[in-house]
């Protein structure tokens, strides 16, 4: 049945054949094997059905699988089989080429009725042609007869459907590859917004398929897509062509146009959009269908700096030197294809249209196919020949078949399994019969003058690693495309992307990067945080920018008041230990308990000096030392001070049992290392478990990173703190307790004003302390520290100082006694009843004329003793030792 309705089938066709009135066109070469050809050599036909538009770079293609074919016959690879072929012309449309195309069935024998003719040699392949549409139909007709077809060109991704197209092979990859390679140009130069135009076909419409996919993961848009009818004829072509360049006009922010036309239809495209000022000076990507064709640009109205940039996406380039020879041979052997090729012949001789008629020299001819030699062609096509030529070699040669035998259906299974090298390369067909050279990436560009270079490669498209390679690194004629925009939106670094509902994801709005965070890129859809340990970054900002590193430098004007401020307290300090050494025997500096007080000044001394350790970069051992330093020297200050106004209380206490008990528990030299131990053991637990360390605190600003030291464990330094103020309550309550004795050798009242100073201080320390950031963090703190030794030193020694050097007749042990009178008899509210008493006594048996001077002195020692006594040795260095001063104080 099958068999039945194939007859029939071409009985149709060869009926049309014979009515039609046009002697075919043919290039044919005898052979023991013969190998069809199928070219558009005319690109066209008009409304009668003739061939038009003679194209001179087809002619060439169909030499190139000529020279092929002789090259091999030459070379004798074949053994004593010789290849022939058989060239027909499709002129670019489908029914032709189904027309023509049908010879290469006929002439397997199967129509001739008379076995007395000698059936001519079986075609066992065909090339050709160069047309998916036209690829797509020829094949069905040529499997009939399983005739295998080789394409140099179709690169339609249906035509890879082996189930459809059995017996199709091509030596070009499937056009999905172009897509993707297209994509890549696109991504390279970061265009996402484009425009597309091609051709409303299976070829045109694949692509564009493929194209979208592979579009839609690179977040690449189309801002508009336009089909232009397949044929020249069709009525609605003008229309189309007039909606296409509206488009491309209005779309002002489009400035990429990929497009999968054909030359024809390009050629209207650029004469129609170029009348257009807006339309000129566009970024085109061609396809491999016009990406060489140099008939495109009507070059008398236009030129190339009116079109703009045109990349080409062309299939891999081969060697065209050999070729070339063979052209320029054709001057002097051209009449050896006198009657073999039509096509050549005409053209050499002028009788075909693409000159107009005019007859022109036959060098002119060859340099017109050799300056229309595509280098992709010839690759492809002689690997076509060299694929037919190994399979007959396989089949033939190395096993010796019959030919007359061989079947088109053998021939075709043994060619998928081929493997061919060609200039050092070798290759063979994929699962879906297709080789995958690759593509280049050309430019147009001008050589000289008005001559148009469309050869000139940029890089090239690696299939098998899906990466566009640029090979001209130092051509700026590539780069400087970069400089192109055609995007819907921009965001440029400092922004991210903001999706609009209902938009494309080309089309966004920009938002400005928060502080801290930035972007470095153009459309990033997301700002990247600075790392706010070391950088920074204001709104909007393209990059982090490195803190700038602070501390309490030594030149800081804060830092040098502070520095100023410790100096002179240390001076301060120990100017009025020189007044007390040299005033050391006179009674204001022994009621002050001398050595005590030296004490006293060596810890205020010590405070002051480490008020300087606070400053400065800060180090590990500087932050270990300067609260250690300061804790213990502060305690000592404040332990001395406790002892003193213990001494206060012992000696105006008049209870002699509240006197032997105070006298028991007053060890001086003993109570300083307790309450020393107890601030030593705080310390020792803070450096053992967490000790202080340096930090930078990034928080405190943006553009600063301060080093501060980070007290590590706040429990031990608030205990620390807390100790010093126990010490200094505890003495604020002892002072305020004898605020009311003799006024000139009250400590107390000074105690009581130091340590109020003291705990104030301290008080409002904590939570400024808590509050502050920064650098200025250390300065508060060593403000308070000051002000603390200072409250300390005006208090307990600038008085005495002051009676010491400006007031010395109060420095007398007169002056003492008649203080001590003075409170007696005016202030007895301000000691018990029996203390009272026994200070009267005491005072008036100082003056009674019956009262001995045994009894007056010891009454004086019981008074003035604890003033005078040394907290060591608990003597009277003043009563009784020099015994000639008491006798002249007793009248």
């Amino acid at each position: 049945m099958k068999h039945f309705f194939s007859s029939w089938f071409f009985l149709a066709v060869l009926s049309l054949q014979f009515f039609c009135s046009e002697s075919l066109q043919e290039a044919k070469s005898p052979g023991d094997i013969i190998i069809g050809g199928l070219f558009p050599i005319h690109e066209s036909v008009d409304a009668k059905e003739q061939c038009n538009r003679f194209s001179v770079g087809r002619l060439t293609q169909s030499l190139i699988m000529v020279h092929a074919i002789e090259e091999i016959n030459r070379s004798g690879e074949l053994g004593n089989i010789t290849l022939g072929y058989h060239i027909v012309d499709s002129c670019g449309d489908v029914t032709t080429a189904l027309r023509n195309s049908l010879r290469f069935m006929k002439m397997n024998g199967n129509f001739n009725t008379d076995s007395k003719q000698q059936s001519s040699p079986p075609v066992m392949a065909v090339i050709g042609d160069y047309h998916s549409e036209i690829s797509m139909a020829v094949t069905r007709q040529l499997n009939m007869e399983k005739i295998p077809q080789i394409s140099y060109g179709a690169t339609s991704g249906l035509l890879s459907d082996k189930t459809r197209f059995p017996s199709f092979l091509r030596t070009v990859p499937e056009d999905d590859h172009q897509a993707q390679a297209i994509i890549q140009i696109l991504k390279d130069h970061n265009w996402n917004w484009v425009g597309i135009v091609a051709t409303d076909g299976e070829y045109g419409r694949y692509a564009i398929e493929r194209l979208q996919h592979h579009a839609a993961s690179q977040d690449i848009c189309f801002a508009y897509i336009k089909f232009l009818p397949e044929f020249l004829v069709d009525s609605n072509l003008e229309d189309s062509i007039r909606d296409t360049v509206k488009s491309v006009i209005e779309n002002q922010n489009v400035s990429v146009i990929v497009s999968f036309a054909k030359p024809s239809h390009m050629m209207y495209m650029f004469d129609n959009v170029l009348k257009h000022h807006r339309g000129r000076k566009k970024v085109w990507i061609a396809s491999d269908n016009w990406s060489q064709a140099v008939d495109c640009l009507n070059t008398t109205r236009w030129n190339l700096k009116d079109v703009g940039t045109v990349f080409g996406v062309t299939l891999k380039s081969g060697n065209s030197s050999r070729f070339e020879r063979f052209l320029r041979n054709l001057t002097n052997n051209s009449d050896q294809y006198e009657n073999k090729n039509s096509f050549l012949m005409d053209f050499l001789k002028g009788n075909d249209d693409s000159n107009n008629g005019s007859n022109t020299s036959i060098e002119f001819k060859i340099n017109q196919l050799v300056n229309m030699t595509y280098l992709y062609a010839v690759l492809s096509i002689e690997l076509a020949v060299k694929a037919i030529a190994q399979t007959v070699k396989d089949l033939c040669v190395t096993k010796k078949c019959d030919i007359s035998t061989l079947q088109p259906g053998e021939f075709r299974d043994a060619l998928k399994k081929v493997k061919v090298s060609l200039d050092g390369t070798n290759y063979s067909f994929n699962k879906h019969s297709d080789v995958d050279t690759g593509y280049d990436i050309i430019m147009w560009r001008y050589l000289s003058g008005t001559t148009l270079d469309m050869n000139y490669q940029v890089g090239h498209y690696d299939i098998k690693r899906d990466r566009l390679m640029v090979t001209s690194e130092i051509n700026n004629l590539y780069h400087q495309t970069k400089k192109v925009s055609s995007r819907c939106s921009v965001c440029y670094p400092g922004e991210m992307k903001v999706r609009r509902y209902g938009q494309p994801v080309c089309c966004y709005q920009c938002k400005k990067c928060p502080e801290n965070f930035y972007s470095n890129t153009t459309d990033a859809s997301l700002c990247l945080e600075c790392d706010n340990t070391t950088e920074y970054s204001k709104v909007g900002s393209n990059r982090c920018v490195k803190k700038t590193i602070d501390f309490l430098r030594w030149t800081d004007q804060y830092h040098i008041t502070l520095l100023a401020f410790s100096a002179l307290g240390a001076l301060l300090c120990l100017v009025v230990g020189i007044i007390y050494l040299v005033c050391w025997k006179t009674p204001v500096v022994r009621s002050s308990v001398g050595p005590i007080s030296i004490l006293l000044l060596f810890s205020l001394l010590s405070t002051f000096g480490c008020v300087v350790i606070f400053g400065g970069e800060p180090t590990d051992w500087q932050c270990k030392a300067r609260q250690v330093l300061f804790g213990l020297s502060f305690t000592l200050s404040v332990s001395c001070i406790l002892v003193k106004s213990f001494k206060i209380i012992l000696a105006f206490e008049f209870d002699p049992v509240t006197q032997d008990i105070l006298k028991k528990l007053y060890k001086p030299y003993l109570i300083i290392p307790l309450c020393m131990a107890g601030q030593v053991l705080i310390i020792t637990v803070w450096l053992a478990y967490k000790p202080p360390k340096p930090m930078k605190d990034y928080k405190y600003s943006n553009e600063l990173l301060v080093l501060n030291c980070y007290e590590n464990l706040f429990p031990a330094f608030g205990a620390m703190l807390a100790y010093i103020g126990l010490l200094a309550i505890i003495c604020f309550i002892l002072a305020f307790k004898g605020r009311k004795l003799p006024q000139c050798y009250n400590d107390a009242k000074f105690i009581t004003f130091s340590m109020l100073i003291y705990l104030i201080a301290w008080v409002i320390f904590a939570p400024v302390y808590m509050y502050v950031q920064g650098k200025y963090k250390t300065a508060i703190e060593m403000a308070v520290i000051l002000i603390s030794a200072y409250g300390i030193l005006f208090c307990q020694f600038f008085t005495k100082c002051y009676i010491i050097l400006f007031r010395r007749e109060e420095n007398k042990e007169e002056k003492f006694r008649e203080s001590i009178r003075s409170f007696a008899m005016k202030d007895r509210d301000s000691v018990s009843s029996r203390g009272i008493e026994n200070l009267a006594l005491s005072t008036e048996s100082l003056t009674s004329p019956e009262t001995s001077k045994p009894q007056r002195r010891e009454s004086i020692n019981s008074i003035v003793k604890p003033f005078y006594q040394d907290p060591v040795s608990d003597t009277q260095p003043t009563l009784q030792e020099d015994e000639k001063q008491q006798n002249k104080l007793i009248p």
